[in-house]
């Protein structure tokens, strides 16, 4: 098990615009989404570095929301 702490993230906006961010705290992200891209639908989180680097570790969505900034594997 571990921490991942450094991600990018894949974003959904509206019906055919996609975003990519490189992120450290995914609740301030998404906090960030809310403010400036009301229309933001979902965003897929792969890892940036380490072990799970390029690989999807998370999904997140209006309704289903990150509740701590780094993901625990």
């Amino acid at each position: 098990m571990g921490t991942v702490k450094k991600f990018i993230c894949i974003v959904k906006v509206g019906d055919k615009s996609f975003l990519r961010y490189h992120v450290s705290d995914l609740l301030k992200f998404t906090k960030y989404l809310d403010n400036s891209h009301q229309e933001w639908r979902w965003y897929n989180v792969y890892g940036y570095e380490g072990e799970y680097k390029g690989q999807q570790v998370a999904s997140y969505t209006k309704n289903k929301r990150p509740i701590q900034k780094h993901i625990l594997l």
